[in-house]
Order: structure tokens, then sequence, then C-alpha cells
């Protein structure tokens, strides 16, 4: 949610003007505490956490949804980053049934690693809203400086803060925020990532230089970059956890990084603006939102091409699959509206008008153990695995 483009078009404010467009904008409309230096923090070291049942991070394939989430009624939760409120959607009846204010642009709406709680990443006003999981209500704010993206290690230790005006990311205790360890990004535009299957790594895109930046999370710091060029943005790990796919909106399509080289292995076209991903239930198969084309591509992992691609219309952004997987939903960033599209024929079912600027929408609750973050990527412990 994680540059070359003068060269391409041969003016620098052609070139602005375009990475504005690509980007949505709103990133560029910061409010006035997006602006101002932030208060400084000291990093303070957490308490020693609770030891945690060893952790498989791989794709969730079954439609299993949890116990205690069993009873929820299923809410699509879209962030509208130029409005600065959440959407909340009943998916069965496809309308809106409730709209709350929250901060200053929010840009995806995050469900915490255990999946108990729901928070909402509020960039320009440096807060972080907490919902209720049961009744989808606000319960509180939370401190937290230039969250754009939040993610969770996938042991559930640590919250990773994307702070992308920072440059940084701030390792921070899930339980009190409190800022363990800032870790620099060299390169502007740190935005989306993922993690390596043992959860030793992540790799987070640096979208407005071009490059992708690999992690080390124990003792953390920089330990590799590769080059993909373009603007690289949404990050999801492969299912055999050999290599990395990369949403690269500069570059049309999506870029293959092998982590441990750190270089790109292959370039897949998908479309212009390729922006989003998600796993299919089948993580054989990778969705892919190409926002300017206004289409969603379908990626086979296995031979790493494009099996087929569905002109939808609109802008589409982040995405979501629904627990059976029947469904994915996505964000239409430039059209104030989410649909939900039909995976098996590849038809629009219905489009849902949002706030502006619908970004990072989250469909929860969701089969899996615990989620790494973003607007709901979910792991398994290991007797799933399969």
């Amino acid at each position: 949610m994680k540059v070359a483009l003068a060269g391409l078009i041969g003016a620098a404010a052609l070139a602005a003007g375009l990475v504005l467009l690509l980007r949505g904008g709103d990133d560029r409309r910061r409010s006035p505490a997006a602006t101002r230096p932030d208060r400084a923090e000291t990093p303070t070291p957490a308490a020693t956490p609770r030891r945690r049942p060893p952790v498989a991070y791989a794709p969730v394939t079954t439609a299993r949804v949890r116990k205690d989430l069993r009873g929820l009624r299923p809410r699509v939760y879209v962030p509208n980053s130029d409005a600065g409120t959440v959407d909340v959607i009943d998916p069965r009846r496809m309308r809106v049934v409730r709209r709350m204010r929250v901060g200053s642009v929010p840009h995806h709406v995050t469900p915490s690693w255990d999946l108990r709680r729901l928070y909402v990443d509020n960039t320009g006003s440096n807060t972080l809203t907490e919902l209720d999981r049961r009744t989808g209500r606000i319960r509180r704010t939370i401190p937290v400086t230039d969250p754009y993206n939040l993610y969770f290690t996938p042991d559930g230790r640590r919250a990773v803060v994307v702070a992308e005006r920072e440059r940084r990311l701030d390792i921070r205790d899930p339980r009190s925020w409190r800022l363990i360890k800032s870790v620099p990004i060299p390169w502007p535009g740190a935005d989306h990532l993922d993690f390596s299957r043992d959860g030793r790594h992540l790799l987070v895109s640096a979208e407005f230089s071009g490059r992708v930046v690999r992690v080390r999370l124990r003792r953390p710091r920089v330990t590799g970059v590769a080059k993909v060029g373009g603007l690289p943005v949404d990050v999801k790990a492969d299912p055999s956890g050999r290599r990395f796919y990369v949403a690269n909106q500069g570059r049309g399509g999506v870029s293959v990084v092998d982590p441990r080289r750190m270089r790109e292995s292959r370039f897949i076209r998908t479309g212009a603006g390729a922006h989003g991903l998600a796993l299919a239930r089948d993580p054989r198969y990778l969705y892919v939102s190409n926002r300017l084309a206004g289409s969603i591509s379908v990626v086979d992992t296995r031979r790493r091409r494009v099996r087929r691609t569905w002109k939808v219309g609109g802008s589409p952004d982040m995405l979501q699959v629904s627990g059976s997987g029947r469904r994915l939903w996505y964000s239409n960033r430039f059209h104030g509206s989410i649909s939900a599209l039909d995976t098996r024929s590849g038809k629009v079912l219905a489009t849902i008008p949002t706030g502006h600027g619908a970004h990072g929408l989250t469909y929860y609750p969701q089969p899996g153990d615990f989620t790494v973050g973003h607007n709901g990527v979910y792991g398994v412990r290991l007797p799933w695995r399969q």
C-alpha cells in the first residue's frame, strides 16, 4: 500500500504530472500535519514477548475461517484517502451500511496479526484508527508517525510501519506501539512489502527510485537492493518462497525478483498502471490490477505468464479475494467506488459508490490463522501446511 519517467517523457514538468496521475494524486495533497516535521521518537526496548507457536508464512488455500471469527458478519472496509473517511460495505447486499470520519489521508485498512482488531492507516494525521472487529465502529486513535502502510512480522512479535515520506521502516511493539528501531530506506517512495517464507527478511518497494530493497529483520538493516526501473508498488511473495512479484506501474507489468541475488529475473507485461496484487485461493494464480488500463490480469505463477485479462473499466487499485475465492473486490482509485468481480467469468457483478480516493480496502473476516498486514495478507500455522 512499498524515476525513470523523466527520460520517458522528456520534460520534467510532464514527468511530475504523470507521477501524480499514477500515484493517485492524494499523496501530494497532504494535510498540514503531514508536512511539518514530526516529533522525534526515541527507540524504546520492548518487553520480551510471549513465545508463540511456529508459523509457516504461506498462502491460505482453504476457505475455512477461524472458529472465533465465524460469527462475524463479513464486511468490506474502504478507506477514502481524499475524503478522510472509511466506508463499511455489506458484501451480500452490495451497499454502504456506515461511513466514518477517521484521520487525514487514510490509505489502507489493516487487520491485526491476531485478527482481533482493524487499523486504519492515517498517514496525513500521523495516527492509526482502531476499529472494533464486531461492530466496525471506532474504538480509539493511536499516535503513530506517518503510517502509510502497516505490516506484522509472521511471528506476530513486531509491527512494521512503512513511513513513506520519512523514507524509513519503523519497527514497533504491536501492543504498546512503542518505537523499537527505525530502518532508513535510502531511496524515495517506500510503500509496500512482503516477507520471506521463513520470516527472516522482507522486500520493500521504493516506488520513486525504481528499486526493491531487502531488509533483514534480526538486527534490522538493509542487506540488498534490486533495480527494476519504472514505479514498483505492491509486493507479493511467491507461494514457493523462491521469488517475489512486484507490480510495476511505470512499466505496465510485474517484475519477478530473485530475493537471494536481488535482481529482476523476468518481467511479465500485464497492462498500463499495474498496481495491486492478490493471490487467488488457488495460489497458482495471481491477480494484477492495471489501474490506467482499466483491467485485471490473471498471472499463472508456475509458467510466469498472463493467462487472461479482463477489461473491467474504472481504475482498479488494491485487491481482496473473498473467503470462497469466487469474488474479487477492488477499489477504483480515481472513480470514488469499489467493484466486485466474478473470478470464474471475469464479469463485474456490482460497482458501489464510496468516498473520493477509494484505496486499500480489506474484506474481513478471512480464512487464515494470522495476517502479516497491508490490506489483509493471511498466513497459516505449521499444522496447516499443505
